[in-house]
């Protein structure tokens, strides 16, 4: 995840226009394709939107600091609603809306796999990108500046830009965890080994 940007260097509309393709590729349950994408290409609009979905507070931490660089952000909204009418059609077999049917919200699963198709895209393009998320309660306000009509629930947003020097998160001294800690054979707790290992 990268979170400074070359402010100075926009991303191409041809790039953006590929991030979104590959985005729109992501799987969906029944094919619902419940998601919405706003770019904010322009000042103004990142401005806004920075506005209405952080603290206002006289000086933004490091972080905050370097991802307010990236020359274009995506919005990565979901839709409940797509998913509730797609799986309440004839050929889905449900004749009802009902959200107990669905112990995980596939509408925000689904919306989360287009947004790594423009993560990886993005460094495919030999840009850096990062996911993140917008406090519930700046939701609101985010999703009435934008126009966004009800029903849409943001996920998460896409910074991209081409990287600038930072530092690396701290975060990262906990090390990745082994495939030997979190992939399990057959069973929980049994430790898988590939096949002639």
């Amino acid at each position: 995840m990268v979170r400074a940007y070359q402010p100075e260097r926009p991303v191409p509309d041809e790039v953006v226009t590929r991030l979104l393709e590959h985005a729109i590729r992501a799987p969906s349950a029944g094919f619902s394709q419940g998601w919405d994408f706003v770019v904010l290409r322009e000042a103004a609009d990142r401005d806004l939107f920075w506005a209405v979905s952080s603290d206002a507070g006289p000086e933004p931490d490091d972080w905050l600091r370097g991802l307010r660089t990236a020359p274009l952000l995506i919005l990565c909204l979901s839709d409940k609603d797509a998913y509730l009418d797609r799986y309440a059609a004839p050929d889905k077999g449900w004749s009802d809306r009902d959200e107990a049917r669905w112990p995980v919200p596939y509408w925000d699963v689904d919306t989360g796999m287009a947004a790594l198709l423009v993560l990886l895209t993005a460094v495919d393009e030999g840009l850096g990108a990062c996911f993140f998320g917008v406090p519930p309660d700046r939701h609101e306000a985010l999703l009435t500046a934008f126009g966004v009509p009800a029903g849409r629930r943001p996920v998460g947003v896409v910074s991209v830009g081409y990287p600038a020097p930072d530092r690396r998160s701290p975060s990262l001294r906990r090390g990745r965890r082994s495939v030997a800690q979190v992939v399990h054979d057959g069973r929980f707790g049994r430790q898988w080994t590939a096949a002639g290992s």
